[in-house]
């Protein structure tokens, strides 16, 4: 079926269920909820649609010119644009109210919140159908479409609870006509790591859903990836390893994570990068990667990768003095030379995932903010933005997200030994820096490279010059190098519960105007000295 096509679904169920545009309005027009699930095909194409609604929910950056993956890609400095809002320090805050520079913040909502209620609608329709002893072909086969419904309800779920400081709880259990009340962040994400606990209770089983008609799941619930019932257990546990870590607004709440089960979770999730097909023609989008242009990239973060001196100097200037300057660093995921020439040479595009250098030296162009000037660009994901139709393997999720996930979880508990073993997989074999193995014993201890160390961080109190990372920096480092324009706002939810954010960033987005309209609640600001504010962090930005 075509995303349009499914997009007008979704548009009905929510319509008929008085969705978040439609509170207090009849519509007519809409057929009831039974007839429209009343066929099994039809039910089971629905819950079988619900990943591509996700990933579209939060990727899709064409349905209106933004959306909270543009902001907040700017927010974080994970890319760099000259024009928006969201681009100048000190920051602004992020308004519900729609205009010029808000609407974008409200697409994910609604297409989360739709998607949400679809993939809930559709499993009660399953549970409806197989109460009146009815099947959409074998006991596997309603199963398999159980499991993966109540994945989708947590999918989407947890994007909102990721990225809004509030929305409404739905599951399959909620009644089609009634309209929930807001929940805050941390208990929409509970709700949705409950409906991922509710898919892999289903599949424990395997002899119940191995049977004709179960596993492997249909190739075109999962863009053509046909996967085995352990392929989607790891999935939904790389998922559940994500979200119950990514919700954490401030360094308290990260945390507070359960650490423990974040190990768990990540030590068992994907076994290797989980790609998925992107192409304008498929429907299956990559919107962060569009165009023939390299995201560019700005020394707040990136920066940390020199060993020469010029970073230093960068920080020590005045904000609206700071400009362009080479980078040299061993870290071999940069172009290697002592001079733009011969970075330049060896700014290779990137052919997959894999290949190296991931960034490109290229000319610095002017720019409104001083600060904003770089002769780099994110050059790693060139393999699909040079391609018809902008197609090709997108990162939806990285083993090496996983592997430090983990190393996160093990500094946390305290085991350094672990920590560093994990932080090496691409330290070492990505950026073939010096090991942590054998080196590192504790907290706070320099990483090995003396003065050409990687990363080199900003020290308080002035923040105008830096020292060697310690093996929290280095994770850090890692994990931002790795997963730079992979999956979905990996630095903003990442920076946020590091403390890392520029002070009076958003730390989270609200809910959008027509939403609260529908509710009769007025309009609120957050970020920019409002409420969920990031305070001056880690690096002193």
């Amino acid at each position: 079926m075509r995303l349009a096509t499914r997009r007008r679904i979704a548009w009905v169920a929510a319509a008929a269920i008085g969705g978040c545009s439609s509170l207090d309005v009849t519509n007519t027009n809409a057929p009831d909820i039974d007839r429209v699930f009343s066929q099994p095909a039809a039910i089971e194409q629905a819950i079988g649609s619900g990943y591509l609604s996700c990933h579209n929910a939060v990727q899709d950056v064409a349905i209106q010119a933004r959306n909270v993956k543009a902001d907040v890609l700017l927010l974080s400095l994970e890319v760099y644009s000259s024009g928006g809002d969201r681009v100048p320090i000190p920051r602004g805050p992020i308004n519900s109210r729609a205009g010029a520079f808000n609407a974008g913040s409200g697409v994910d909502f609604e297409n989360l919140t739709l998607g949400a209620r679809l993939s809930a609608n559709s499993v009660a329709a399953l549970d409806r159908l197989t109460a009146r002893g009815g099947t959409l072909g074998s006991n596997a086969q309603n199963l398999r479409a159980r499991a993966f419904g109540f994945f989708a309800v947590g999918c989407h779920q947890g994007w909102l609870a990721m990225e809004y400081d509030s929305s409404a709880v739905v599951t399959p259990a909620t009644p089609a006509d009634f309209v929930p009340s807001f929940s805050g962040a941390h208990t929409v994400m509970t709700a949705a790591i409950a409906m991922f606990d509710s898919a892999l209770a289903i599949v424990a089983d395997s002899a119940a859903v191995v049977q004709t008609g179960g596993f492997s799941l249909p190739a075109s619930w999962m863009n053509d990836k046909a996967l085995s019932r352990a392929e989607f257990i790891r999935l939904v546990r790389s998922y559940r390893a994500r979200f119950r870590a990514g919700v954490a607004r401030t360094p308290t709440e990260r945390q507070a994570v359960n650490w423990s089960a974040v190990i768990a979770d990540a030590e068992n999730g994907i076994a290797a990068d989980f790609l998925v097909t992107v192409s304008a023609a498929s429907g299956w989008l990559g919107g962060a990667v569009g165009g023939t242009t390299a995201p560019s990239m700005v020394s707040f973060y990136y920066g940390m990768a020199d060993t020469s001196g010029s970073y230093d100097a960068w920080l020590a200037k005045p904000l609206e003095q700071r400009s362009a300057f080479l980078v040299r660093t061993p870290d071999r995921r940069w172009p290697q030379g002592t001079t733009d020439a011969q970075q330049r040479t060896s700014s290779i595009p990137a052919v997959d995932l894999t290949s190296r250098p991931y960034i490109a030296n290229r000319a610095a162009s002017l720019d409104v903010y001083a600060w904003g000037l770089s002769s780099y660009a994110f050059n790693r994901l060139a393999y699909i933005r040079t391609n018809a139709n902008n197609s090709g393997a997108y990162p939806e999720i990285i083993r090496a997200e996983m592997d430090l996930l983990a190393a996160e979880g093990y500094l946390q508990t305290g085991n350094i030994t672990a920590a560093a073993a994990k932080i090496d997989v691409t330290r070492v074999g990505r950026g073939q820096l010096p090991a942590l193995v054998g080196v590192i014993t504790q907290l706070g201890q320099p990483v090995p490279g003396g003065s050409g160390c990687v990363p080199r961080v900003p020290i308080g109190p002035a923040y105008t010059s830096t020292r060697c990372g310690d093996i929290r920096e280095a994770m850090k480092w890692e994990k931002r190098m790795e997963t730079a324009l992979t999956g979905h706002a990996q630095w903003y939810f990442d920076s946020r519960g590091w403390g890392d954010l520029i002070a009076n960033t958003a730390t989270e987005f609200p809910v959008p105007s027509t939403e609260l309209a529908a509710r009769h609640k007025p309009d609120y600001a957050l970020g920019g000295g409002y409420k969920s504010s990031a305070a001056k962090g880690t690096y002193g930005f």
